[in-house]
């Protein structure tokens, strides 16, 4: 895979990180997400944040998948999630980079376990610090060991 397009496909997980907040948070519906991201997020500048190109069919199917199997991945990550923890407890921002991790775990074969695991630490680094990161990591790792 070429440099760009890895780092597209980094922009895309980010972008579908965001997605999903925004549709847990407002109950956007799926169409509309899409499209808002398509039309105004994407490669495009935000309060002069330049937004990277983003693979927009990985980051399509990443959001879409998500939302078609949030159950599923939600039972997943329930799973192996401590006891102590729940869905319900766990930051708005850490599910939705769970749940996107786990879901390219169960139904992206064609990316490697490593690649998933360490774009998704990255994700979590730009919200969080080295403990949530971590955190991250160990339940990926736990959902791969599972899926794969």
């Amino acid at each position: 895979m070429s440099k760009h397009s890895s780092q597209a496909r980094s922009a895309a997980r980010l972008a579908a990180v965001q997605a999903l907040y925004q549709q847990h948070m407002e109950q956007t519906k799926l169409a509309k997400l899409l499209d808002e991201f398509h039309q105004h997020r994407l490669g495009r500048e935000i309060e002069d944040d330049q937004y990277a190109d983003a693979d927009v069919d990985f980051f399509d199917d990443v959001v879409s998948g998500v939302d078609a199997q949030r159950d599923e991945i939600d039972e997943k990550l329930t799973e192996k999630l401590s006891e102590s923890w729940t869905i319900a407890r766990l930051d708005k921002t850490m599910l939705q980079i769970l749940r996107a991790g786990s879901y390219e775990l169960m139904a992206r074969n064609d990316v490697k376990v490593g690649v998933v695991i360490n774009e998704y630490v990255d994700v979590a680094k730009a919200f969080f610090d080295d403990k949530e990161a971590k955190f991250v990591n160990g339940v990926l790792d736990a959902v791969a060991k599972s899926v794969r």
